[in-house]
């Protein structure tokens, strides 16, 4: 579902028409800053042009950062509509400069990027400053009392935070409580008491505690960037092979089996998929080397780096749900949807929500037919659990079979959904779509129709009733347990076989 911006090289720039439909990028050349000039490659950034366009938005982001300062002291108690809505709107602004001003369908390390990855801090920022200084306790939840900010940061803080080195360029985002700690150092801060495994690192104590040594992000930064490296071999080394453009050449279409068409666009996204892992691993283990990301102790006592991790690999290889493909994948990404529309969208918050990602990633309109198909497939995927997993989880081997069909279902739809994400143009992603006759949005649509599902409201009062039955149960076992307790005290003298609870309120003899 979720992606940095598409590396923009689209199918829809004019194509030479002696060319197969997959080669038709070729003999382009990425510029530095968005401009191609007319007259021959490069020719933008050989006169200056694409550097002048660089540097007329790069005192942009200053102002508009001290501009969003402004509005989000001004308005923290209101809502924060226009904070929201000039940072998105700014960042409308940009991408569109960028691709019908500058160079449509053409890789550029631009300002953009960048930008993409402020107005996730801006609008966290907001609302955490707002659920800090507007809202009662009450009236957040878990999360949202974690992440408030009880105070107004100093314009110095805040432009700190927005334009850090580490995550500057690609990100991750991360949330202004887990910067500032980081900076006062307070995130290395051990529990207390410090627990055994840890003592052997203690190197003294002051003033009656622990002190711990700081943890070392080597060992962690080290895989990281192996990681790197063999996601940059997979993806140089196959993405010539198996290009996803292939699957519009209406001769591979009418000559191959559908079966075959569906296994090659498997493994066209499994080829594709390698770019985004080395940035976003690269760019975690940068945050590491730093120090920042540190998130506590494993059971074994060994140090976890994970705090802005953005993309656990295996986990998106072998998700057998959408959400958990999702989840997974641009991690920071999705919790800000979450966080920013998802909680606070009082109507149909997945379709908002999916609407925002469309938006954040870009103008181009192969994201918007990627995240419209995504909310049809989400709500098919939801029906689908709620109504047929029950029926897989009576015995370990129908759990597995349902395990086998649930990945297969699963890769088949996401490579499905996101082929217009990586066309980017209307015409070829319409064109893949009618070679597979539109059937897996047929089949979500059927879903959606035929099998009910409860709505995310009555859901969660559900949940919450639930909850509260099982601590009123354990509540009626503590005090079970005391007045049974009480008995034994007084009568011990009568009674030498006595009985206690599990977690279950079930008696068992001791």
């Amino acid at each position: 579902m979720l992606a940095p911006r598409a590396s923009g090289r689209s199918a829809a720039a004019a194509p030479n028409q002696q060319q197969p439909p997959w080669s038709r990028r070729q003999g382009k050349k990425p510029v530095l800053c968005g401009y191609q000039g007319g007259g021959g490659e490069g020719q933008g950034v050989e006169n200056g042009v694409g550097m002048r366009g660089c540097r007329q938005f790069n005192p942009d982001i200053i102002i508009i950062l001290i501009i969003m300062y402004v509005l989000c002291a001004a308005e923290f108690r209101s809502g924060l509509r226009y904070s929201f809505i000039v940072a998105l709107g700014y960042l409308s602004f940009c991408q569109i400069t960028r691709v019908y001003v500058f160079d449509y369908g053409m890789y550029s390390a631009d300002f953009t990027g960048p930008m993409m990855v402020i107005t996730q801090k801006i609008t966290s920022l907001a609302f955490e400053i707002h659920d800090g200084l507007a809202k009662r306790e009450e009236q957040l939840n878990p999360s949202q009392k974690y992440l408030a900010v009880r105070r107004m940061p100093s314009l110095l803080e805040y432009l700190s935070y927005n334009c850090n080195f580490m995550s500057i360029l690609a990100g991750p985002t991360c949330s202004f409580n887990d910067y500032i700690a980081f900076m006062e150092g307070a995130g290395y801060q051990p529990p207390q008491p410090l627990p055994p495994q840890h003592q052997e690192l203690a190197n003294g104590k002051e003033n009656g505690k622990y002190h711990l040594m700081e943890p070392s992000p080597k060992s962690d930064v080290i895989i990281k960037l192996c990681t790197c490296l063999a996601s940059l071999g997979v993806y140089l080394a196959l993405c010539k092979v198996i290009p996803v453009e292939r699957s519009l050449d209406p001769a591979f279409v009418s000559a191959t089996p559908f079966y075959q068409q569906v296994l090659y666009l498997y493994l066209a996204m499994l080829a594709l998929r390698p770019k985004y892992y080395f940035v976003w691993t690269l760019a975690d283990a940068i945050n590491n080397a730093a120090g920042f990301g540190f998130n506590g102790y494993k059971k074994d006592g060994s140090p976890r780096w994970d705090r802005v991790l953005n993309l656990r690999i295996m986990d998106v290889e072998f998700a057998t749900s959408v959400k958990m493909f999702i989840d997974n994948w641009n991690i920071q990404t999705a919790l800000w949807l979450k966080r920013v529309c998802y909680e606070r969208c009082p109507i149909n918050p997945t379709a908002a929500t999916f609407l925002l990602s469309a938006i954040w990633h870009g103008v181009y309109p192969g994201y918007y037919l990627t995240f419209l198909t995504g909310i049809g497939m989400t709500m098919a995927a939801r029906a689908l659990r709620h109504n047929v997993r029950p029926h897989f989880q009576t015995s370990e081997v129908r759990k597995q079979v349902y395990g086998v069909i649930t990945w297969v279902g699963t890769q088949v739809a996401i490579c499905y959904m996101v082929v217009p994400f990586v066309l980017l143009a209307v015409g070829p992603s319409l064109q893949f779509y009618r070679s597979w006759y539109y059937c897996v949005h047929l089949l979500c649509l059927l879903l959606v129709i035929a099998l009910p599902v409860k709505g995310r409201h009555l859901r969660a009062t559900q949940q919450q009733q639930q909850q509260q039955a099982s601590l009123h149960q354990k509540e009626g076992c503590i005090v079970g347990e005391d007045l049974q307790s009480d008995h034994h005290h007084h009568h011990h003298h009568h009674h030498h076989h006595h009985t206690t609870t599990d977690n279950n309120c079930n008696k068992k003899d001791t």
